[in-house]
């Protein structure tokens, strides 16, 4: 298994790829949320693009037959459906579908980073953490890639006095 010091390209790519995806998670993270509170507040609406309402609206969801209108305030509806009255596009569902999609990318990121820098396992809990706490993928994403940087710059370091070493021992037999 290469070592880190021999692998500073991939875990520079590694790096920016992680704080790509950490920043796309969290924004569609907080969509998700946005997307939520206006589906389980007491509004109980979901966003559509086309149909009916225009390029985009706001459209109604009602609790499913013989269901209570309480389920609405539940994620999951108490094992209830809760049906769009919307039609076109459910931007609604789009986000939901793309969050989790995004999240599975963010999840590969991570653990890529994670096992190049060969870093605890608690740090990868904490970067899958970030994904599914809102706002917490920001402050997730600052700190890693601190201590991303840091250990990259101090591989640089070995690998430099690694080379000048070298370079100071093929010179000696040559002469």
């Amino acid at each position: 298994m290469p070592r880190p010091i021999d692998q500073l390209p991939q875990i520079r790519s590694a790096v920016t790829f992680y704080r790509v995806m950490s920043w796309v998670t969290g924004v569609f993270l907080l969509l998700l949320v946005a997307e939520m509170v206006l589906k389980y507040a007491p509004s109980h609406v979901e966003v559509f693009s086309g149909g009916s309402g225009g390029p985009l609206s706001l459209q109604p969801v009602v609790p499913g037959d013989g269901c209570q209108w309480y389920s609405l305030f539940v994620p999951g509806g108490m094992g209830c459906e809760i049906v769009s009255l919307g039609d076109g596009f459910n931007i609604s569902l789009a986000i939901l579908i793309v969050h989790g999609w995004i999240y599975v990318v963010y999840l590969l990121a991570s653990f890529r980073l994670w096992s190049l820098l060969r870093w605890p396992f608690a740090r990868l809990l904490a970067m899958a953490a970030g994904g599914v706490v809102p706002f917490l993928s920001f402050f997730v994403e600052r700190r890693m890639h601190r201590i991303a940087l840091a250990d990259v710059a101090r591989l640089e370091a070995e690998r430099a006095a690694r080379d000048s070493a070298s370079a100071t021992a093929s010179a000696h037999r040559e002469s």
